[in-house]
């Protein structure tokens, strides 16, 4: 079960280097291309595939976007930093799954001005210091003067990601563990990588991870408890788009703001695109979402 899982994150992470090579050679179409030869136009999404959310909500928009007459570009990336900058440049019309409440807000208040939101879609999302469930550590504060059991080392994510962010910059030095621990980013691949080679063994590790994310379920791990609250409270996910969106494109705009999930919709569409159906069948998997979950829309969902 968890090779499964770790085999189809990897290989995500590598199809988005693959796709952005790809995008630095150039896309065939316009975000928010002509209209006359597209029907109702291209709506171009921008997501990184290694996180899921976004790899899951993108698919679901295509969908949906395609069954009322728009073209579908996708885009991938692999930081998020790149993604606000392109969307508020108008090279990327939709960032499908944002964090802009906490965790993206240094974005926001760099490129805010030049992006419309669309609205929230999922309102329970948090960042997590995570460890396996069977390390006798059970908050944060308890990494303090443990650091030989964890080699020193907490595995990261992404450089550019708000979650290195909050980890580096308040969690940190919140818990007085800057001479003990150093932060290792690479990739969300990797850090499950290293997460599911330390599970598998009974090792102890302290890793950074984050609430909607399947692998939460994929492996046996727990949440840190946060008394001093440094990584953040629950935010919103939300629907960003380029500035302008929703009046060049006003139906689309209303669709994608009648989206509201509840966890365990969520839950299943993530599991379903990643781990039911995985790379390939992503159509499937959302074919198959819908039928099991019609009143994930506030409008009506096409057929």
């Amino acid at each position: 079960m968890k090779k499964r899982h770790l085999t189809g994150i990897v290989a995500l992470a590598a199809a988005a280097s693959i796709a952005l090579a790809g995008c630095a050679s150039g896309d065939t179409g316009k975000p928010g291309g002509d209209k006359g030869s597209d029907g109702k136009g291209t709506i171009t999404l921008g997501f990184l595939p290694s996180w899921t959310d976004g790899l899951s909500t993108a698919y679901l928009l295509k969908d949906q976007l395609e069954k009322v007459g728009y073209k579908v570009e996708m885009k991938t990336l692999t930081e998020a930093g790149p993604l606000y900058t392109g969307l508020s440049k108008g090279d990327v019309d939709i960032y499908p799954s944002a964090w802009p409440e906490l965790t993206h807000k240094s974005y926001m208040d760099k490129y805010g001005s030049k992006i419309e939101d669309l609205g929230a879609y999922y309102d329970n999302a948090k960042l997590t210091i995570a460890v396996p469930e069977y390390t006798d550590i059970d908050s944060i504060e308890d990494l303090k003067g443990n650091a030989d059991r964890f080699g020193g080392k907490i595995i990261g994510i992404e450089p550019g990601a708000g979650l290195t962010k909050q980890t580096q910059d308040s969690m940190i030095p919140e818990y007085g563990l800057g001479d003990e621990y150093e932060l290792v980013t690479s990739s969300t691949a990797a850090m499950l990588t290293e997460l599911g080679k330390a599970t598998d063994k009974k090792q102890d590790i302290v890793v950074t991870l984050w609430r909607p994310f399947w692998a939460n379920d994929a492996y046996p791990v727990k949440d840190l408890k946060d008394p001093k609250g440094a990584m953040g409270k629950p935010e919103k996910l939300h629907f960003l788009a380029t500035k302008g969106f929703s009046d060049k494109y006003p139906e689309a705009a209303d669709l994608i703001a009648g989206i509201k999930l509840d966890d365990a919709q969520y839950g299943s569409l993530e599991d379903n695109v990643v781990n039911k159906f995985g790379k390939g069948k992503e159509a499937e998997a959302v074919t198959a979402w819908l039928k099991d979950n019609p009143d994930a829309f506030k409008t009506e969902i096409a057929d």
